[in-house]
């Protein structure tokens, strides 16, 4: 029965000193609500907005270069057609044909002393004076540009018996 009571009072003793450790000095401080977001508690707010902003003018801005990204890659894919590739060929060997028959007209003594050509929208009208061909070519935009090209000069002739 001794032991018994040794027990209690070890077991007691041993809860006095865990409470005796336990208890110390206790401290507490007023608890006070503060907003972290600085549009609510007014703390920082000029940064924070700014930041927004940036964070905003960013996700437009790219919104904007994938669009124009896209659209521009619509527009090269449209032009890498097999059809798109033709038609600009054709249209080479159009102009190149059209420039060489000019050429010819205009140092040849068949082809007359001038004319007119209309090109989308654009007027070519050349000349044969005998002495130099002159080239007027008149734009869309109404600006008027003039080329002279002497005859008999620069190994150029009208006639067969030039000799360069």
């Amino acid at each position: 029965m001794i032991e018994k009571t040794k027990d209690k009072v070890l077991l007691i003793l041993g809860w006095l000193v865990l409470l005796f450790f336990l208890s110390g000095r206790i401290e507490a401080t007023e608890i006070i609500f503060q907003f972290k977001n600085p549009s609510f508690s007014g703390i920082g707010t000029s940064a924070h907005y700014l930041t927004i902003d940036e964070q905003e003018s960013t996700r437009k801005l790219k919104i904007a270069e994938d669009i124009q990204s896209e659209i521009e890659e619509a527009a090269r894919d449209a032009d890498n057609t097999t059809l798109a590739k033709f038609v600009r060929n054709l249209e080479s060997r159009i102009f190149s044909r059209l420039s060489q028959d000019l050429a010819e007209s205009l140092f040849d003594d068949k082809g007359g002393s001038g004319g007119s050509i209309d090109l989308e929208g654009n007027t070519i009208d050349f000349l044969n004076t005998g002495t130099e061909i002159v080239l007027t070519i008149l734009d869309v935009d109404g600006v008027t540009t003039e080329i002279r090209i002497p005859i008999n000069s620069f190994g150029i002739c009208a006639d067969a018996p030039c000799v360069p």
